[in-house]
Order: structure tokens, then C-alpha cells, then sequence
């Protein structure tokens, strides 16, 4: 069993998100060919509507035997977000298995310079 690592992130509000992390077990990178995953971003872990909703091919990418995990938001949907504190986490999926990998604050920094 796999225990989330806690990730705590800082997102600008109208800004383009792009971070990628990399899955690995004693610098062995993991291969995540077949796997998908899905990130969720709430006012609190009880919520029902989410602020931000990534999946595989919509905002997640996987890098296969690389192990890498892509996340990204384009600065049109980054501006949507209210200033705020959230909570999220990413869960990978294979087969049978559900893995929550990271989980954490997400908090949105407000914009001042707007076009």
C-alpha cells in the first residue's frame, strides 16, 4: 500500500498551472503505461461541485515508463478559480486498484493584474 504524500500547492489566479512530478521507488521511476488518474480540487474534502477537475487527456498527462505525471491548467480556466484555500488530491487508477498518490492544501492566490 501506497500512503498519499502531502503536496501543498499554490496556484496563481489567471495564470497558466504546469507542474510535473515524478513517480519513482528508490530512484526507479515508476511505469504508469495503463494507468489514468483524476484530480480534484473542493472547498472541503465533503463538497459535492469541485473548482478544479483534471483527468487523463484533460489536464493530466502520464509519461508511461518515464513515471512522470503532468498537471495542467491554462490561464483562461486558472482566472475562473475564486482567491481561496482548497483541499485536492490525485488518485492514479490501474485495473483494480485505486491509489490516492498526493493530497494537500491548494490554495489561490488572487490576481491584481488583470488585461
Amino acid at each position: 500500500m501506497i500512503y498519499p504524500a502531502t503536496y501543498n500547492v499554490l496556484m496563481p489566479q489567471g495564470a497558466t498551472f504546469d507542474r510535473t512530478f515524478t513517480l519513482a521507488i528508490d530512484s526507479t521511476p515508476v511505469n504508469l503505461t495503463g494507468y489514468t488518474a483524476a484530480l480534484k480540487v473542493r472547498e472541503t474534502a465533503a463538497s459535492e461541485d469541485a473548482v478544479i477537475s483534471l483527468a487523463t487527456g484533460s489536464g493530466i498527462t502520464l509519461g508511461g515508463a518515464a513515471g512522470t505525471i503532468a498537471l495542467l491548467i491554462d490561464a483562461d480556466t486558472a482566472a475562473t478559480v475564486p482567491a481561496g484555500d482548497y483541499v485536492y488530491d490525485l488518485e492514479l487508477y490501474a485495473t483494480s486498484q485505486t491509489t490516492r498518490l498526493l493530497q494537500g492544501s491548494w490554495t489561490v492566490s488572487g490576481e491584481v493584474t488583470r488585461a
